[in-house]
């Protein structure tokens, strides 16, 4: 079967998901001369290059076949952050290290960053249902300790506690509460739509 070689990112997982060993020959290509520049500015050579692609390949390959395995960034970005981490290491392992590390990812910061502000709104988002649905008077106790600044003393007295340790006692459980409601939205994102 014949390919493009500009398939999405969805279609270069699915392809690996599926065994479909062109699509891995596509990225292989694909990227290989970004990782080959970087290399090659950092004291490395054209084989080191290879070396260190093929294993950030073989990485990416295995973590999409982990059905547990989710991808939060393009797969451009997450085959250089594996190069770069390995180059690295390599580089301190040849003592080469210069003090300096070229890279180019101006273009990749910018990926970058929006990988970073779209899971940060996500996260936003999870945290904000989340505490949507904690209830009473959980919600109001975190709200105002956390937003409103305040003391314990203050809500030992709004919530009639007998004394502070019972007040940051409630608060410490609440708090524990919206911690599992978030990690449990966060880690099965899908559900939480479903909920609403």
């Amino acid at each position: 079967m014949s390919k493009s070689n500009h398939l999405s990112d969805e279609e270069i997982t699915a392809g690996i998901k599926e065994g479909d060993l062109s699509v891995l020959k596509i990225v292989y290509k694909l990227y290989f001369p970004m990782i080959l520049h970087f290399i090659a500015k950092n004291n490395g050579s054209e084989q080191e290059a290879k070396d260190i692609y093929q294993e950030a390949i073989i990485n990416l390959y295995e973590k999409v076949k982990d059905s547990d395995f989710l991808l939060n960034c393009k797969v451009k970005t997450y085959i250089y952050s594996v190069c770069r981490r390995k180059w690295l290491k390599k580089l301190l392992e040849k003592s080469k290290n210069t003090g300096r590390v070229e890279d180019f990812e101006e273009f990749l910061e910018i990926e970058k960053e929006d990988s970073q502000a779209k899971d940060n709104e996500i996260r936003f988002n999870i945290m904000y249902k989340s505490l949507s649905r904690l209830g009473e008077p959980c919600r109001t106790i975190l709200e105002d300790f956390y937003i409103r600044n305040l003391n314990m003393e203050m809500i030992t007295e709004k919530f009639g506690y007998t004394n502070p340790d019972n007040a940051k006692n409630q608060k410490y459980k609440c708090l524990m509460r919206l911690k599992k409601m978030f990690f449990s939205a966060y880690n099965n994102q899908d559900n939480l739509d479903d909920h609403e």
